[in-house]
């Protein structure tokens, strides 16, 4: 089977592969969105977890071939596990997945060992798995991605790496890319997956800085897309209302089959606030930002203080929301107001495993690694936000009570 693909072109399956991708567990993908309500920003980006699923196979078979090109011993079997693997990947994402197991905490992550079984165990995949003799092993590198194989699909630098951040930029309507030399670095070292920054024993410094071009674009596409404010609004909308729902009984396992329409229609159901937040993102009648808290005027106390309160613990995050609006009061309802605390954003992709003239190592543990590599890093830090998301009437009154009851500073300001 040969797929056509607006990213890497054509894309050949394995009759084993088609089979694979044609159980109901992997067609679900095709109903949720890659970037979830990005869509509201960048109307291109409904690509979905399908696509993904496919470009991350391909990028996979453009590493084991350049392995190959350097001399590696990559077996039929090895190339048939991880293939199969990439392409399963992220056959557990739930719809909204990273908003609501990343930035809320509502469920656990989808790569949990106890979801990845049930994906794979379970169904049509699971007894495609099975009949293919490679259900075991494919949960096993999936789990477990300690060596090479594993690190293809799930490392620093990895073949989900490679196609999302070309797939988002290309939908996203950005004019962001890297160099398809990338694949040329890959080498195995000590049985790790790495990239070789060497030749004849002096450092290449353009594949360093490939690498912290790619880096690059990881942060870019992170700024401009994956933490732009309306998509953290109205992701963290659909989130609230999960949040509600879990108040009247639903739990993680009702989410398992339902893709992005199928949630909406559920959430939306149920009625009361739950339908009024699903509701105000299907017509993009957002809630407002009424409170900011920054990177740059936040100690790194605080930071951690806030992430450990409101982002570890949603009940504590939900009584923070009640206090605000009893402060606030005015009618201003607990489910209207939504504090959104997402983790401290560290670029673990600086710790790609590279050989380097004196030795195999982590880039950012390098002493004298590349100065954008620390610039990056801090870059990235910095764009951490605490927010309170309010209805649009209650915003200027919210954005004064707020630092009240954290002891922290408003640093919004007033629209002009």
């Amino acid at each position: 089977m040969i797929i056509r693909d607006p990213v890497h072109g054509d894309i050949e399956l394995t009759e084993e592969e088609a089979r694979v991708l044609d159980s109901r567990e992997m067609q679900r993908l095709r109903g949720i969105k890659q970037l979830g309500t990005a869509y509201l920003v960048y109307p291109g980006c409904t690509h979905t977890r399908f696509d993904h699923s496919l470009g991350t196979l391909a990028a996979a078979e453009r590493i084991l071939q350049a392995l190959r090109r350097k001399g590696q011993r990559v077996t039929s079997d090895d190339a048939r596990l991880i293939r199969i693997a990439a392409l399963v990947h992220d056959v557990t994402h739930i719809p909204f997945g990273h908003t609501f197991e990343d930035e809320r905490k509502v469920f656990p992550r989808h790569d949990t060992p106890q979801r990845i079984q049930r994906f794979l165990t379970r169904g049509e995949l699971g007894e495609v798995l099975d009949r293919l003799g490679l259900r075991e092993a494919v949960y096993a590198l999936l789990t477990d991605p300690s060596d090479w194989r594993g690190q293809v699909v799930s490392g620093t630098l990895d073949a989900d790496l490679l196609d999302y951040l070309r797939r988002d930029s290309y939908f996203a309507g950005l004019r962001q890319d890297y160099d398809d030399r990338i694949y040329s670095y890959f080498c195995i070292e000590d049985g790790q997956l790495a990239c070789d920054l060497t030749k004849r024993g002096l450092e290449r410094h353009d594949a360093r800085s490939e690498i912290v071009h790619l880096l690059r674009m990881r942060y870019f596409l992170t700024e401009r897309v994956y933490f732009h404010h309306a998509k953290v609004i109205s992701g963290a909308m659909v989130s609230k209302a999960l949040e509600l729902a879990t108040e009247q009984g639903v739990g993680e396992e009702d989410l398992y089959e339902l893709t992005d329409e199928g949630l909406f229609q559920f959430l939306g159901g149920l009625g009361g606030a739950i339908a009024r937040l699903i509701d105000g993102v299907r017509r993009r009648k957002l809630l407002k930002r009424a409170y900011a808290a920054t990177y740059e005027n936040v100690t790194p106390h605080e930071q951690e203080r806030l992430v450990r309160m409101y982002h570890a613990s949603p009940r504590r995050r939900r009584g923070l929301e009640e206090a605000i609006a009893a402060e606030a009061g005015q009618g201003l309802s607990p489910d209207d107001v939504i504090v959104y605390c997402p983790p401290k954003t560290v670029l673990k992709e600086a710790a790609v495993l590279a050989r380097l003239p004196d030795g195999t190592r982590r880039l950012n543990e390098v002493a004298d690694r590349h100065l954008e590599l620390d610039a990056l890093n801090e870059l990235y830090a910095r764009i951490w936000r605490f927010w309170v998301f309010v209805p649009q009437q209650h915003a200027e009154r919210v954005g004064r009570v707020v630092p009240k009851l954290l002891g922290i500073e408003n640093d919004l300001r007033p629209a002009r």
